[in-house]
């Protein structure tokens, strides 16, 4: 978690659920801000030739932007290319195509670098023609808005593949455009989105990790329940962000504020709109099952996993992992079928083996279920096997490491 964490801070823009390194401080620091809701409309500001606010360009890209998060890549990357014919010198249609890519890589939990040089190469060529658009006009906010997205978009995988250097250089320059859109934010909802996100995250951080306060020193300053209330509104009224933001909330709500009944209204809209997006789909699974309705996380579970063998977009080991266990977990608890309950747990295990998540909660609950089942049957041979991987794997303080610490320790001579 720190790891996360620490690159949270260097990037703190976008990369707010990313992987961690140690941000340089050495470096010159961030002006601080307030971040603040400023619903003003600059004076004698044209806006005629912006693409962000031109409602016939969101009329003809509402269909691109729904494939997109319902994993129909091919469809939305189409008509996001038509764009990019007729407006090859705006930033718009590469963060699009950037955006794209982005979400072949999430269901992994970013692990797949199969994708990296062609996202890096759109994110950068959005940057470079916000930057023309930003030095022909500085008061053009709309350049500003691609800017910061791609520069913190571009931040945070960097961060994920431990790049820090880059990581740090183009989360300074989000947190630097979005300081300069902030006089936008009357124009569109758009706008808000990533000063949701800083406020929310500037405080959360300080406020669960104390010993990291001193580096927010170089961050703005942030308003928890602004910044909720900030990614609630683009939620529900952004073009191009709303639905980033419904999936910001989704996991600020269940991870951040633990408060998971909350989330799962904002898992299951996107979920239900969105039935084919793999990360979608496993986080409402997991919503539904931290708040015991079991019967549609045993539904849902169902699908991802009917889907996986359908070979779908975005449907791998990691939601096959998901999907396994809360079968195994239904099939032991709600029907009593140890048999399908431990055939769940094996897939588990080897979904989890597979992308190499053997710490993960899952995998070890997964062994220490079939280690039981296995004291169950006399099957003193399996159960060593499996407590003896729980015992290597879990922390030491847990009950779980303790129960198989027992069962080793009294079953030696086996």
């Amino acid at each position: 978690m720190i790891l996360r964490l620490l690159s949270v801070l260097s990037i703190l823009l976008l990369a707010v659920n990313g992987q961690a390194q140690r941000a340089d401080t050495t470096q010159t620091p961030v002006r601080t801000i307030e971040v603040g809701n400023v619903d003003v409309l600059p004076a004698a500001l044209d806006t005629k030739s912006w693409l962000l606010t031109d409602q016939d360009i969101q009329t003809e890209l509402e269909g691109a932007v729904q494939n997109l998060y319902n994993f129909k890549f091919d469809k939305a990357e189409k008509q996001f290319r038509s764009l990019r014919r007729r407006y090859p010198h705006h930033p718009m249609p590469y963060f699009l195509l950037g955006l794209s890519t982005w979400w072949k890589i999430i269901p992994t939990n970013l692990q797949t670098k199969q994708y990296d040089k062609i996202f890096y190469a759109y994110m950068d060529t959005a940057a470079s023609y916000g930057e023309k658009l930003y030095e022909a006009d500085n008061k053009n906010y709309e350049a500003c808005f691609f800017l910061a997205a791609a520069y913190g978009f571009a931040a945070h995988l960097h961060g994920e593949r431990h790049d820090m250097a880059k990581a740090v250089v183009g989360g300074k320059r989000a947190l630097e455009y979005l300081n300069k859109s902030r006089e936008a934010n009357g124009l569109s909802p758009e706008f808000l989105f990533g000063q949701g996100l800083v406020n929310y995250y500037a405080v959360w951080i300080g406020d669960n990790y104390p010993l990291l306060k001193p580096v927010l020193l170089f961050f703005p300053r942030g308003n928890r329940s602004l910044g909720i209330e900030q990614l609630k509104t683009v939620a529900e009224t952004g073009f191009y962000t709303g639905l980033e933001s419904r999936y910001f909330l989704m996991k600020i709500l269940m991870n951040e504020e633990n408060k998971p009944a909350e989330a799962v209204p904002v898992a299951r809209y996107l979920a239900t709109n969105y039935p084919d997006n793999a990360y979608f789909q496993r986080f409402y699974a997991l919503s539904c099952f931290n708040t015991r309705n079991f019967r549609e996380c045993e539904r849902v579970s169902r699908e991802i996993l009917d889907k996986l063998n359908r070979g779908m977009p975005g449907y791998e080991a990691i939601s096959g992992r998901y999907a396994t266990y809360y079968l195994g977990w239904v099939m032991q608890n709600r029907y009593k079928d140890l048999e399908k309950a431990a055939d769940y747990y094996r897939r588990c295990i080897v979904f989890a083996e597979s992308t190499g998540e053997t710490n993960s909660f899952y995998y070890l609950d997964a062994n220490l279920n079939l280690a039981n089942f296995a004291v169950q049957d006399g099957d003193v041979k399996s159960a060593l096997r499996y407590y003896k991987v729980v015992n290597d794997k879990a922390e030491r303080k847990s009950e779980m490491y303790q129960e198989a610490r027992a069962y080793l320790s009294n079953n030696k001579r086996s």
